[in-house]
């Protein structure tokens, strides 16, 4: 099986954005980065690529120029364990960026993350029709993500 690996096209960020991602994730590290010769677009010295490891996934982030920006027909889910979880990488990753609704948000390079948490497509897949559709109720009223709230949502218990 082939290895695929995320590029993220940054104007002059790549290894602003990198560093950052690397102080956010735990288990990760930069593994390369690569210069622009006197052949390349840019000036000779500055930086092309950074290739970065996010907890056992490989990114690579590359200043090609202003032509492309993020937008959310990309992001990347963060699957969080607990609420304490979801706090940490929601207030890290909106620091300098912005909240959306129903967990997802951008990081301060336009990035789009999905901050959700592990049991949340169970939750909306219940069999109990009214039971997933009163949580998926809730969650389209949140920006950051509230397991306790989701959860009573499912359970019909109004929120305290």
């Amino acid at each position: 099986m082939p290895k695929i690996t995320p590029n993220l096209w940054f104007d002059t960020e790549a290894e602003d954005a990198a560093s950052f991602y690397v102080s956010v994730f735990p288990n990760s590290r930069i593994v390369d980065v690569t210069r622009y010769t006197g052949a390349g677009p840019r000036e000779a010295g500055t930086v092309m690529t950074v290739e970065f490891d996010l907890d056992g996934t490989r990114f690579v982030g590359i200043n090609g120029g202003p032509e492309f920006t993020f937008d959310e027909a990309v992001s990347f889910e963060i699957e969080c364990k607990d609420q304490e979880e979801i706090d940490y990488y929601w207030d890290r990753l909106t620091d300098g960026g912005s909240e959306g609704p129903c967990g997802w948000c951008k990081d301060r390079f336009g990035l789009s993350w999905q901050v959700v948490p592990t049991g949340m497509a169970e939750l909306f897949a219940d069999h109990d029709q009214s039971r997933a559709e009163r949580a998926m109720t809730a969650m389209f009223g949140m920006k950051k993500l509230d397991i306790a709230a989701l959860r009573s949502a499912a359970d019909g218990v109004p929120a305290a």
